[in-house]
């Protein structure tokens, strides 16, 4: 965690190289979660509607509760996990506050909004198919971008942008006799003097 605060992300090889791969692995996840989708379903309501709620021309049971849970039980976890780590890394890359806030809601809404679609079409209603679509739409959307935006900061960005965001929280800018430190550097400081 110390290479991504302090900005060594940018120059360190190895850390560089565990960004790729873990984006690599993300970007496994993303094609699979779609190939997944298209397996038993497509974006159109019909589609949707028919998978949740079964259809007799086609031989389709209804979800269960039991099987419905048991796919959330897992999904909620995992893709927490997933978007906790892959949006830390949105913490760090060299953009204005609110475009990172964006970069981190949206993900995890998007993410809600797919899971509670299917149980909305189950049980509540089948228009909740149009819902469905568009929380697993910006889903994909999101991670795609994320991605992207995490393979651009480990190579072009500069961590500059982050240390000015720092700096106005704290307070604090850099002068000649105290350069800008690292945050833990800082935090050592902060205790001495007290």
């Amino acid at each position: 965690m110390r290479f991504v605060i302090t900005g060594e992300w940018s120059r360190n090889r190895l850390l560089q190289l565990i960004i790729v791969i873990f984006v690599i692995y993300v970007a496994g996840l993303w094609l699979t979660n779609a190939l997944l989708y298209f397996q038993k379903m497509s974006l159109s309501y019909t589609s949707v509607a028919e998978y949740y709620l079964g259809s007799e021309e086609r031989f389709l049971q209804p979800r269960s509760y039991q099987g419905m849970l048991e796919v959330a039980h897992f999904h909620l976890f995992a893709m927490g996990l997933l978007l906790l780590t892959l949006t830390h890394l949105m913490l760090f890359v060299p953009l204005s506050s609110n475009a990172k806030a964006w970069f981190i809601i949206i993900p995890f809404t998007s993410a809600l909004v797919n899971e509670a679609g299917g149980w909305l079409v189950r049980f509540v209603h089948p228009l909740f198919a149009y819902l469905k679509i568009a929380g697993f739409v910006a889903l994909e959307v999101s991670l795609a971008v994320l991605i992207v935006v995490a393979l651009w900061a480990v190579f072009a960005g500069s961590q500059e942008q982050y240390r000015t965001d720092r700096q106005q929280a704290v307070g604090h800018r850099p002068t000649a006799d105290r350069p800008e430190q690292s945050p833990i550097a800082e935090a050592g400081l902060e205790g001495a003097e007290r």
